[in-house]
């Protein structure tokens, strides 16, 4: 514990640190407080009411997931930062499929430039039609005893035109301060605003077990072993989210001039968990997909009965994501990682691998090697995301279940442990120890 302590106090020491950490916690305070700010001619009470009773488990669930609750509030950050994740997602696998893309990838810093102005006009146009979409939503939606969310003298087209503009500019601006965290704070901006907001789900989720055991619907040493089996999953989610597969790689020596260069053994370090939290993104996104439809067919009895095929909690449901997070881990491990290229720099640096021809071999090996370390990757992603339906069946309530994996746990390990790889580079930049007895926090991804 003293040395934990030591390790704090020493990163508020290095003052370029302190400043870091300062700037990006003041920058997230804004985020949370304009996560609160509701939309104008919205009442965002009869509106809370209608997301609880309505959007748990569908598309819109999932979207307030990411926006931190500003969904549910109707705030002007409403549209958090999905739209521009959005066209990151589209752009990246553009650059799989189409020659331009590809081009600008391959242009170093130029190209990079290229492919952020042009993220950032998809972020716009995905913002503006989302934005429509939600004023049309809000304007439809009614609490309980038919009070419609948005007021009759609120409604038309001028609510529309200003919702889209307000919520536009709202993800605009969270754009503009994620990328302000990254470049002068700690850590990535984009992935520190969506950990906040779904660390901000947590003491309303400790508050609801609290009133379990409190009212004497769980006992004490049954919470007390949830809590234990909580601390053992994430323990296994650092543990596979840092496991890396080394592949040693030899670099023949070359004279230039009066200097020797190569003769030395680097690793190529393959993650278990090369794909990260986009497969179960996507599953998701595509399984909430058929309840969201069905829930526009309320009187419906056929799809009503359907819609139990697809429940959070139905066993059907669970195999099915399953099967299609294994399947998208493949798919988005592929569009990442390109063992020809791989194989191609290797083979231009004067590089190879030990016992292996360099080139199509070479590109062959590792590829070979990148489909069997994704397989248990992928299937323990798989089984972590299905954990917090399986949670909510031995009676953990909804909003803490979703902290024993799946997206919202997934998110918070890896952006942590990025921000203290980050705080830790830092530390030893500067001769202060780290947060390991050695100085430095070992992580197999980084070695």
């Amino acid at each position: 514990m003293s040395r934990l302590t030591d390790s704090l106090r020493n990163i508020f020491k290095v003052e370029d640190l302190r400043k870091r950490i300062l700037y990006t916690a003041g920058l997230l305070i804004v985020v949370r407080i304009g996560a609160h700010i509701t939309l104008p001619g919205v009442d965002a009470s009869l509106l809370a009411e209608s997301i609880r009773n309505q959007s748990q488990n569908t598309l819109f669930g999932l979207y307030d997931l990411f926006a931190g609750g500003a969904f549910q509030n109707a705030a002007i950050f409403a549209e958090g930062i999905m739209p521009y994740i959005s066209a990151s997602i589209v752009i990246q696998l553009l650059g799989a499929v189409v020659p331009y893309f590809q081009k600008l990838q391959k242009e170093g810093e130029e190209g990079h430039k290229k492919i952020t102005q042009l993220t950032r006009y998809g972020t716009v146009l995905i913002s503006a039609l989302q934005g429509w979409g939600i004023s049309v939503r809000l304007q439809s939606m009614v609490a309980t005893g038919g009070l419609p969310v948005v007021p009759d003298p609120v409604r038309g087209l001028g609510f529309t035109i200003s919702t889209v503009i307000v919520l536009t500019a709202g993800t605009i601006f969270m754009m503009w301060l994620g990328e302000q965290m990254t470049e002068k704070g700690i850590g990535n901006g984009i992935s520190l605003i969506i950990t906040i907001g779904i660390i901000a789900r947590f003491p309303n989720a400790v508050l609801d077990e609290y009133q379990l055991v409190s009212s004497g619907t769980r006992g004490f040493i049954s919470e007390v072993v949830i809590v234990a089996l909580m601390i053992a999953i994430v323990s296994a989610i650092v543990y596979v989210t840092d496991g890396t597969r080394k592949i040693p790689v030899q670099y023949a020596k070359r004279v230039v001039g009066r200097k020797v260069y190569g003769g030395v053994t680097q690793y190529i370090p393959i993650r278990v968990n090369t794909a990260g939290v986009m497969p179960i993104i996507f599953a998701q996104s595509i399984m909430f997909v058929p309840q969201t439809i069905l829930t526009f067919f309320p009187e419906n009895e056929f799809m009503q009965s359907i819609s139990g095929y697809f429940s959070y909690t139905s066993w059907v449901y669970s195999f099915i994501y399953a099967l299609m997070i294994i399947f998208f881990t493949y798919f988005y491990t592929a569009i990442a990682f390109n063992p020809k290229d791989v194989a191609d720099n290797m083979k231009k640096q004067g590089g190879f691998v030990p016992g292996i021809r360099p080139g199509q071999h070479t590109a062959d090996f590792i590829d070979n090697i990148l489909t069997k370390i994704t397989l248990p990757g992928s299937i323990f992603l798989s089984i972590v995301a299905i954990l917090p339906a399986f949670m909510v069946r031995f009676g953990v309530s909804s909003s803490f279940s979703s902290f024993f994996g799946g997206t919202s746990l997934l998110i918070i390990v890896g952006v942590a442990l990025d921000t203290v790889h980050q705080i830790e580079s830092q530390l030893v930049m500067h001769h202060y120890d780290g947060f390991m007895k050695t100085g430095r926090l070992k992580s197999r991804r980084y070695s």
